[in-house]
């Protein structure tokens, strides 16, 4: 018996050796296959990196318009897929974070140029683009030869979360990135004040208690007033101070963030069962605006509603005296279908409360702008950003070709320059 006992002892630690064996080789070549991909990732961000800086330099050496727009189609899309391969390799996240960010700038700039049809500034500005192109590509190389020869120690690669970025052959990338990124392209006034309103450092009010944001979020919200709620505070380090709401009241339970400044409800989210027996369109449209005059929100106009299975989704903008819609000036409210409860809403645009330039609004002759056989179903005025962030007045015109699919676009119109922002088919 003891005979039998020890043979089988043996032959498991036999079994289990092989096996042990066989797991480490399958990690192994599980290794050397990452290793592999990730070197491959490394050589294409490479010559695609040498490939943009060619290209940037290129751009220079042209006045010819035809030439000049065919190098900058080719930058932006030589940017966009730079930019993918970026986001496959193993960099810490600040690294990665700041280089898609120069590369999004390099593409856009090349994409605005193209499309604007003025290359003064791209010539003056990408003279010093090109150059820390070339630096940057040469600092590369040399953190890419340092990240080859940690092979052996491939898991620090592997999991790059664990890794400092101080620790890292990426720490000179990483500093000539920041400092590229605030130099060639430095904030216009427009961007300045597009990260100021995000941070909603505008809003000045007196400030509110723990109390009365508590009675705010009750007089938004009356029917779920007996609920249990707790609040809590941002941290000091947030980019604005607000009271952050949760309750539970039954089924339902969800949140709230309401201004320390001013106490201005910022969002609210509701969860709970939707019944399948929806109220009519007009019913929950009816809800969703005497909710709006309900908390005084008296200057929005309802400008856009869609729906999924269990809810009306309903964008409203703040209004002028003149009619024009403030694009970036609007409220998300969500409505339950089944009963016309209010499960969610986003008033952060709202809150930011745009500047509205003074901006001259010249008359276009529609029949002379579209072709003979596309008519003009609806023109609004509205108020929207460019490319740049720069709040412009604008003509929304829906428009339909006479064809045989009728096909139907948005395409709105700068209202001063006359030229054309944004196009988008509808159906």
């Amino acid at each position: 018996m003891m005979r039998s006992l020890t043979y089988l002892l043996g032959l498991f630690v036999v079994i289990l050796a092989f096996v042990s064996i066989d797991y480490y080789n399958q990690n192994k070549q599980l290794e050397r296959a990452v290793y592999a991909t990730q070197t491959r990732d490394f050589s294409a961000a490479t010559e695609k990196l040498s490939l943009l800086h060619t290209t940037v330099e290129q751009s220079l050496l042209f006045k010819d318009e035809k030439t000049l727009s065919n190098e900058l189609d080719s930058i932006w899309r030589m940017s966009s897929e730079l930019r993918k391969s970026v986001a496959n390799l193993p960099l810490q996240q600040d690294v990665q974070n700041d280089w898609m960010r120069y590369l999004g700038k390099v593409g856009d700039n090349a994409k605005q140029a193209a499309n604007s049809g003025d290359y003064t500034e791209w010539q003056n500005k990408m003279g010093t683009v090109a150059t820390n192109l070339q630096a940057f590509a040469e600092e590369w190389n040399v953190a890419t030869v340092a990240f080859y020869n940690n092979d052996t120690d491939l898991k620090k690669w592997t999991n790059n979360q664990k890794l400092e970025l101080g620790d890292s052959p990426f720490v000179n990338v990483s500093k000539q990135l920041k400092s590229y990124n605030e130099t060639d392209f430095p904030l216009t006034a427009s961007e300045s004040d597009y990260e100021k309103k995000r941070d909603l450092q505008h809003l000045k009010e007196q400030k509110i208690t723990k109390s009365e944001a508590i009675q705010t979020f009750k007089m938004y919200f009356p029917h779920i007033d007996d609920a249990i709620v707790t609040v809590s505070k941002s941290k000091d380090d947030a980019p604005y101070p607000f009271y952050h709401i949760q309750y539970v009241r039954g089924a339902r339970i969800g949140y709230a963030d309401i201004t320390e400044n001013g106490g201005h409800l910022l969002s609210f989210l509701m969860e709970r069962p939707v019944t399948k027996n929806p109220r009519s369109h007009e019913e929950i449209t009816t809800a969703a605006q005497n909710f709006m005059k309900q908390v005084g929100y008296e200057d929005v106009t309802l400008s856009e509603s869609r729906e999924n299975h269990e809810a009306w989704h309903f964008v409203f903008t703040r209004t002028l005296d003149d009619g024009a819609l403030v694009y970036p000036d609007s409220i998300q409210v969500k409505v339950a279908k089944d009963n016309g409860e209010i499960m969610g809403v986003n008033a952060m645009e709202y809150i930011q409360e745009e500047t509205i330039p003074t901006q001259a609004e010249l008359p276009i002759q529609w029949e002379t702008f579209f072709a003979d056989h596309v008519t003009v179903e609806e023109v609004k005025k509205i108020y929207t950003a460019n490319a740049a962030l720069e709040l412009r007045k604008c003509y929304e015109v829906i428009a339909r070709v006479n064809n045989a699919k009728q096909d139907t676009f948005r395409i709105v119109i700068d209202s001063e320059k006359q030229e054309v922002l944004k196009i988008e088919k509808l159906y």
